[in-house]
């Protein structure tokens, strides 16, 4: 009886150590393949790198509560590929789950297994095999790109703002190194230093041109004059005329003298604003020919001149860069001048030809058009003061010149109202 409680006794004995024992193995074993899977976790981010630019973490790994993918696009550093045999080692398959392609069975995970955490295992196993696939396709795992595309748009506006200054800086300079060569070749010449182009025909046809506006404005000048003081003198004649009319009413002892006056202050009245008509179209036609054509013509004038100045200024740039030492660097400066002065030659070429157009066509509008207005204005102050108001209306026809109604130039009632 003794015995066999002993030998019961001494067997339970034995089981508990060989428990132990493989418990005491077990743990070890644990220990060993968590510091195995530590490191290679720490070959695998040496490896990688600490830096994740463009990646996407997976997050819930080692027993996290979920698994998701987060977004790592302000971290700079390289990319970090997705390795699924490292990912098998780490993870045993979910239930239910299809294994990952191309992946190799691992023993069980001791750790996850004694922890027995499936939800978590579940959402990382399917963060992984996602991970996986979007590999196998050849996709890249970028970040978000809201970072990178303001940066972007910032640096877009700060380039085309740094080119804006720079192409006005540029404008400035060019403008200012042209207003100094300018400025002293003008002194040169006012001062007899420096030389100038000349054209001697072309410079006594602007004279003339010049000399032919002044004269022109004299006489727009006293016809405008002329005219004003015409209109009040019509004006007079109408209200003496009224005047004379309402008199013949009022006095009956000399209502046919009265009347007489009345209408001839009516009649010259009439002949003096048909007369008046033909100075206006006279004046009209003066003014457009002196301070439209001939004004277009002078601008152009004056942008020759200008042209002219710059072709001398950069020829004397040139004369004097040669005259001096034949160096690299004044040999690169030479030839810089040169283009310089050849787009300058280019262009006071092309206003001298310009200029020469517009004077043969201004003369050969000018004279069509005072033929024109010198007759008409002949005809008319003929006609009106030698009291013949049958020419007056004909000239008046001839030249197409058509008098406003009686009245016009006067406000209306509503007007005046």
């Amino acid at each position: 009886m003794y015995t066999v409680c002993g030998d019961h006794s001494l067997r339970q004995l034995f089981v508990c150590v060989f428990y132990c024992t493989v418990l005491c193995l077990t743990s070890v074993q644990a220990a060993k393949i968590q510091w195995t899977l530590d490191e290679k976790d720490l070959q695998q981010v040496m490896v990688s790198g600490p830096n994740l630019n463009e990646t996407s973490v997976v997050s819930g790994g080692y027993g996290g509560p979920a698994g998701g993918i987060i977004p790592t696009s302000s971290i700079k550093g390289p990319a970090i590929r997705f390795n699924p045999q490292y990912v098998d080692r780490r993870s045993p398959p979910a239930p239910n789950c299809a294994p990952v392609p191309g992946a190799q069975s691992q023993p069980t995970d001791l750790r996850m297994k004694s922890r027995g955490l499936g939800v978590g295992l579940v959402s990382s196993q399917s963060a992984d095999r996602m991970i996986t696939n979007q590999n196998q396709t050849g996709q890249t795992f970028t970040g978000s790109g809201m970072h990178h595309s303001n940066s972007n748009q910032n640096m877009s506006v700060e380039e085309a703002n740094r080119g804006v200054a720079v192409e006005k800086l540029d404008s400035v300079k060019k403008w200012g190194i042209n207003t100094y060569k300018c400025t002293k070749q003008m002194f040169s010449e006012r001062f007899g230093r420096g030389s100038r182009t000349v054209d001697l025909e072309l410079e006594a046809q602007i004279d003339v041109l010049r000399d032919t506006k002044r004269k022109y404005e004299s006489v727009l000048r006293l016809t405008s004059a002329l005219t004003s003081h015409f209109y009040n003198m019509v004006q007079t004649q109408q209200a003496l005329g009224d005047t004379f009319a309402d008199l013949s009413q009022k006095s009956p002892e000399l209502r046919d003298e009265f009347g007489y006056n009345a209408e001839t202050q009516k009649l010259l009245c009439r002949n003096g604003e048909a007369l008046l008509g033909a100075i206006n179209f006279f004046v009209s036609s003066i003014n457009t020919l002196v301070n439209k054509t001939m004004e277009d013509t002078l601008m152009t004038i004056k942008l020759y001149e200008a042209a002219r100045l710059e072709f001398d200024a950069y020829r004397a740039d040139l004369e004097e860069l040669s005259l001096g030492p034949r160096d690299a660097a004044t040999m690169v400066r030479i030839e810089v001048s040169q283009q310089q002065y050849q787009v300058q030659r280019d262009k006071y070429e092309r206003l001298r030809s310009d200029v020469t157009i517009k004077l043969k066509f201004l003369e050969e509008n000018k004279v069509k058009v005072m033929h024109k207005q010198l007759l008409l204005f002949h005809n008319a102050i003929s006609a009106y003061f030698a009291g013949n108001q049958q020419q007056l209306e004909q000239t008046l026809r001839q030249f197409n010149v058509k008098l406003k109604p009686p009245g016009s130039d006067k406000p209306s009632w509503l007007e005046e109202s």
